[in-house]
């Protein structure tokens, strides 16, 4: 019994020692590949390319040209001669003010340069009369010296008159209220039988032009500064005539509007209640789409970046004190983490002005397991391609590709 109980504890200890040691083979064997193993990561091979900088401005758009139609004379309003919200064309009248009274002024001008001519022929006569008399000493030198005299202010009060029936005429004529310029009128504030008065303050309609029509954007003065200072560098270049620069324009429901416009002039004083300055563009407007008062954002052209370095936007984070930051993978496979300034969001990538050169490589994918100062595996990412089916996987580094 006892060598039976031996040979049986004997057994019993070999294979709990085979098992043992299989178990530690196995862990060997599953833990031996995962410390010699490297991270792989998806990167991008930075290259400078010619980049076209953009910016978007909020503003308003506003009429090509706007005419307040006031009165010139005083009176009642007879009639009203166009349809509000309609177009009318410059010279078109709009109002007939009572000619009645001006008329009346008109007669009696006409009248008073009639007897001022009738004065004035007289003296004209009575001078000629004179003057033979007055050489033969037949009438003192000082009569004819009066009747010379007599004359030339009944000369004087003719022209005082013709100005008088000028005066009559135009006063006459502004009877007739017209319309200064081609445009859209807006709804009248008199009717028939309202009294107005000369030059009073508040306009009875305005006419607005707006094909063309204006877009005001507001630009900083601090990015104003900014991008001179780059243009002066040779950081950027201007692209084209920046007076004739094309500007687009995206409406307040979100869509394009289908026409481009034109950059038309910079404001050169700076507001200091809000520290910007007024970029004005020109846009055409056959359709009447764009009325004035209506909020619109501008794509205005700054310049050109011939060397510009873009970064895919999910290649880089930011530090804890906020500034931007990327891993860089070096010769030698490890991983090195980069402080880098960036200029502007160009669609989904950023362009970085510097902590990156040419030809680096740039981690894009796998940078939560990258580390400073670790070997990596690194493959050229390609981004994933647009795909209708939102569950479709994403695109994967071309060495994980199936």
């Amino acid at each position: 019994m006892k060598k039976n109980d031996l040979a049986l504890r004997g057994a019993a200890a070999l294979s709990l020692a085979a098992l043992v040691l299989g178990l530690a083979a196995c862990g060997d064997k599953q833990a031996a590949p995962q410390a010699a193993g490297k991270p792989q990561v998806g990167v991008v091979t930075l290259r400078t390319q010619q980049v076209s900088l953009f910016t978007e401005l909020p503003g308003r758009t506003s009429a090509f040209r706007v005419a307040e139609v006031r009165p010139q004379v005083s009176g009642i309003v007879q009639k009203r001669l166009f349809t509000e919200g309609g177009q009318v064309k410059a010279q078109q009248q709009l109002y007939q003010i009572d000619p009645s009274l001006y008329q009346a002024q008109v007669d009696s001008s006409r009248a008073a340069l009639a007897r001022a001519e009738a004065q004035l022929r007289t003296a004209t006569v009575l001078v000629q009369r004179y003057k033979p008399l007055a050489e033969s000493r037949a009438v003192s030198r000082q009569t004819y010296d009066d009747a010379v005299a007599s004359r030339d202010q009944a000369a004087a009060d003719v022209q005082s008159a013709k100005a008088a029936l000028d005066t009559a005429r135009i006063n006459l004529v502004y009877t007739k209220v017209l319309s200064p310029i081609d445009g859209i009128i807006g709804r009248s504030l008199v009717t028939e039988g309202a009294l107005v008065t000369a030059n009073q303050a508040s306009a009875v309609a305005t006419v607005q032009q707006i094909d063309p029509i204006y877009v005001d954007v507001t630009q900083s003065a601090v990015q104003l500064l900014r991008l001179k200072n780059a243009l002066a560098s040779g950081v950027l270049k201007q692209s084209g005539d920046a007076q004739s620069a094309e500007v687009t324009l995206t409406l307040e429901d979100g869509s394009s509007y289908e026409r481009p416009g034109k950059l038309q002039f910079s404001e050169v004083t700076v507001d200091p209640s809000t520290g910007s300055v007024v970029v004005r563009a020109v846009f055409p407007n056959p359709d009447h789409k764009l009325l004035p008062g209506m909020y619109a954002r501008a794509r205005l052209t700054e310049g050109v970046a011939p060397e510009g370095l873009l970064v895919p936007q999910r290649g880089v984070t930011r530090n804890t004190r906020g500034q931007p930051t990327a891993m860089v993978v070096g010769a030698d496979g490890k991983v090195d983490l980069r402080v880098i300034k960036t200029d502007r969001a160009v669609g989904d990538q950023w362009l970085v002005t510097d902590g990156l050169k040419p030809g680096e490589r740039v981690i894009v994918e796998g940078v939560q397991r990258a580390r400073p100062g670790i070997e990596v595996d690194a493959v050229d990412w390609k981004p994933a391609a647009p795909s209708a089916d939102p569950d479709a996987p994403a695109a994967q580094p071309a060495s994980q590709a199936k």
